[in-house]
């Protein structure tokens, strides 16, 4: 083993809608581990299941069945408020259409979590500040969304991501709207984070993106069909990691 603490653990978990005519099973019994500090890629076809574990790792849907432990607390019988007040204390999310208010500038934008947090105004202007430095953007606070490019839009939903001091990103296709130069300088930054302690797992199905990631957890048809290190992550990385 790694020493490293788990962080995630689902068990057998199975999400089932029920389309009022018919069941459609989603996920069936994935199980799977995450150690923190893990840096994750989760790929598959399109309806293989990925947003819908990303949902339920992020708090954002419960399993029909099956066990989530994240962080030590298994969460999957939580009421809404619980897992409200889990998903703040413990996770980033960033999204493909990165879900910025136009109207805001940047620093606006990343102060938003901290509202719902209460906490005081001048605390969320020096946090949001500190966020947007890291992100390289300490040049831009005042900018609004469209006086920003696609990538600097993203590294702003990032900086919102960072700025509760989660243990754990989730990125939702974070380079889909992205050219490729910007897609590489948002790969580059996930990974200056992750290498920085943050655990990390990313939805794409770029697999030239997907190559810069340690492990790869794979889905087909809401199963883990391979989910393993990389060959050259495995000279680099501690032995056990993803095993």
């Amino acid at each position: 083993m790694t020493g490293r603490e788990e962080i995630i653990r689902i068990v057998d978990v199975w999400r089932i809608y029920n389309t009022g005519f018919t069941e459609v099973a989603a996920l069936r019994g994935v199980s799977l581990s995450l150690e923190s500090g893990e840096f994750v890629a989760v790929m598959g076809p399109s309806g293989s299941g990925k947003s819908t574990l990303l949902n339920i790792l992020g708090c954002l849907d419960r399993p029909t069945r099956g066990r989530y432990v994240l962080a030590g607390q298994e969460v999957q019988e939580r009421s809404d408020d619980e897992l409200a007040v889990i998903r703040n204390r413990h996770i980033g999310f960033v999204f493909q259409t990165f879900n910025l208010l136009p109207r805001m500038t940047a620093q606006r934008n990343v102060e938003q979590p901290m509202l719902y947090a209460r906490v005081p105004a001048a605390e969320r202007r020096e946090r949001a500040r500190e966020a947007l430095e890291r992100v390289g953007l300490g040049d831009r606070l005042h900018h609004r969304p469209n006086e920003l490019s696609g990538g600097q839009q993203q590294r702003v939903a990032i900086a919102r991501a960072l700025v509760m001091n989660p243990d754990i990103i989730l990125a939702d296709e974070p380079t889909g709207n992205l050219d490729s130069r910007a897609s590489e300088e948002i790969m580059d930054l996930f990974q200056a984070l992750n290498e920085a302690g943050v655990t990390i797992i990313v939805v794409t199905h770029d697999e030239e993106l997907a190559v810069r990631i340690p492990r790869v957890v794979r889905l087909r048809d809401g199963k883990v069909v391979a989910d393993g290190l990389r060959e050259e992550a495995r000279h680099t990385r501690p032995e056990g990691l993803g095993s």
